[in-house]
């Protein structure tokens, strides 16, 4: 799963002196279309003060709700596959920006209004927040602790503004863990990216109150005596998607069922699917219709030959629901094996397994009677066929393969709240036919290590990017083929998408591009 979540709520707040006279601390900037941050030293006046200090510092929300949907079921946030990173893009216009500095990044302790205000020149809207109030509560306003979001402390204080360290769940109980995180930028110019995994995870388990970032130049360097101006980045309200504050999160969610590729001698995967009225729930037995849940709850068992003629073979494999993470997905059961094609004889011999040698031998494979059943083999939930492939070997051969993939099912148009499963198929245009009686389906062939991405067409930006890391664009496989799903709330608004792929196999990467239809999300 590869998700884009843009910011709810941001705006920045500043204590600018206007006009050498009097501080904008009550200016509200919440529609602004960008997030500015400055410091400035002794670039104006303010009564007796000469040298003073005016800094601004941004304030930015998500909405982690599509998380929170999605945790207890196909996310597990304390998977090391979890990733999650806050994307502040830069929107350099040729202005001054200073360089060679650092930003840090808070997790807030209070809640901020974003407000209604436009003007980022003379600062002349007032609403919440601002430099003195994060937000109205019914007909007051609540004050920061100290004016500019800045009183830092210890998760659970009651009297900060923005946490600094604290002690999850998971760690030491006197462990104080650092939740800050901060980057270096040299020109002043790079997109701020920064790895807020620890921080979104401890919101999520309602430990880290759920209020946002605050991001501020680091440390000293809003005190000492020099300038630094301006370093902006696009906010909400920025007409451009590209440009908008980011939370991506990452996690692999991938599925790998070997029905169409399970090979001899290697461990593979087999997948069984219980729909109730169409929705994946626990399989029921017995006369009490007990659900067949958790670990080691079902049994398959594989069938071959005959008892009669000597040729019978039988393996008995303990299944379980499946778990992504330490989650276990509702009407989904797997078993995790592996069958060697030789057997040992009494003088240690290693030869063909004898029930299956003849089939293997002339076939290159073993077809295998697939049976699901209760624990004890009374009840049976699914019968089915498995052909099991010799692993393929061959002299060395330095060409790649030439592939065709496509989507089979892909819409022109998708609606914002729309979760897609595209259906992939792919065919190797070099390998052996085999002559069938029509009818007949070309199957899809099966690849394990298949990545897609989102590109925009029309200026080739990559919106969601391969990533063979955490692997949270990996295709996942099923008994018909490979798909992947995707969430349509992380495509930009009527942007004209197509979908590339990245294959590696056999020791070779392949990029394919335009392989499919283009489709919009409206």
């Amino acid at each position: 799963m590869y998700r884009i979540l843009t910011s709810s709520s941001d705006t920045y707040i500043t204590n600018k002196i206007i006009n050498n006279s009097f501080r904008a601390t009550d200016a509200n900037v919440g529609q602004a279309a960008t997030l500015d941050l400055f410091k400035l030293y002794a670039e104006a006046t303010s009564g007796s003060d000469t040298s003073p200090t005016e800094i601004s510092r941004a304030l930015v929300k998500f909405n982690l709700n599509p998380l929170r949907r999605l945790t207890g079921s196909i996310l597990d946030i304390a998977d090391t596959s979890f990733k999650c990173t806050l994307k502040m893009t830069d929107v350099y216009g040729g202005q001054t920006c200073p360089s060679n500095f650092k930003m840090i990044v808070f997790p807030l302790s209070r809640s901020f209004d974003e407000g209604m205000g436009r003007d980022i020149v003379t600062f002349a809207d007032l609403d919440a927040c601002n430099f003195i109030t994060s937000s109205i509560s019914g007909n007051s306003t609540v004050a920061w602790t100290y004016s500019g979001a800045n009183k830092q402390g210890f998760l659970g204080s009651s009297d900060i503004d923005i946490i600094s360290s604290g002690t999850l769940s998971g760690s030491s109980a006197t462990e104080n863990i650092n939740l800050w995180v901060e980057q270096s930028f040299k020109t002043g110019e790079e997109d701020l990216s920064v790895d807020v995994t620890r921080i979104i995870s401890a919101t999520l388990k309602n430990l880290i109150p759920d209020h946002g970032f605050r991001i501020s130049y680091s440390g000293s360097q809003e005190t000492d005596k020099r300038t630094r101006f301006v370093k902006r980045f696009g906010s909400s309200q920025n007409s451009n998607f590209y440009n908008k504050p980011k939370l991506i999160v990452q996690f692999n969610d991938t599925v790998q069922d070997h029905h169409q590729s399970f090979y001899f001698n290697l461990s593979g995967s087999l997948f069984l699917n219980n729909f109730h009225r169409g929705v994946l729930s626990n399989i029921t037995s017995g006369s009490s219709l007990s659900e067949i849940s958790g670990l080691n709850s079902i049994v398959l068992r594989l069938r071959s030959g005959s008892k009669s003629k000597g040729t019978y073979y039988e393996k008995i494999i303990t299944g379980s629901q499946y778990k992504i993470g330490q989650n276990f997905v509702s009407g989904v059961y797997s078993a995790s094996f592996a069958l060697s094609q030789f057997t040992a004889s009494n003088r240690g011999e290693v030869r063909f397994n004898g029930s299956l040698e003849n089939e293997i031998k002339n076939a290159g494979s073993a077809t295998f009677t697939e049976i699901w059943s209760s624990l004890d083999g009374n009840v049976g939930f699914l019968t089915g066929s498995l052909v099991v492939n010799s692993v393929n070997r061959t002299s060395f051969k330095n060409d790649s393969p030439r592939i065709l993939i496509t989507v089979t099912n892909m819409k022109d148009e998708y609606r914002k709240d729309d979760k897609v499963r595209f259906n992939i198929f792919a065919e190797d245009v070099d390998r052996p036919i085999k002559y069938k009686k029509v009818p007949f389906e070309t199957k899809s062939q099966i690849y394990t290590l298949l990545y897609y991405r989102i590109r925009d067409v029309e200026n080739n930006k990559i919106i969601i990017p391969f990533d063979n890391s955490t692997h949270s664009t990996m295709c996942s496989t099923d008994s018909d083929g490979m798909y992947f799903e995707m969430y349509m709330d992380s495509i930009p608004k009527g942007v004209l998408c197509t979908i590339d792929f990245l294959l590696k196999d056999s020791g070779v990467d392949q990029v394919f591009t335009d392989v499919s239809s283009r489709f919009k999300v409206s």
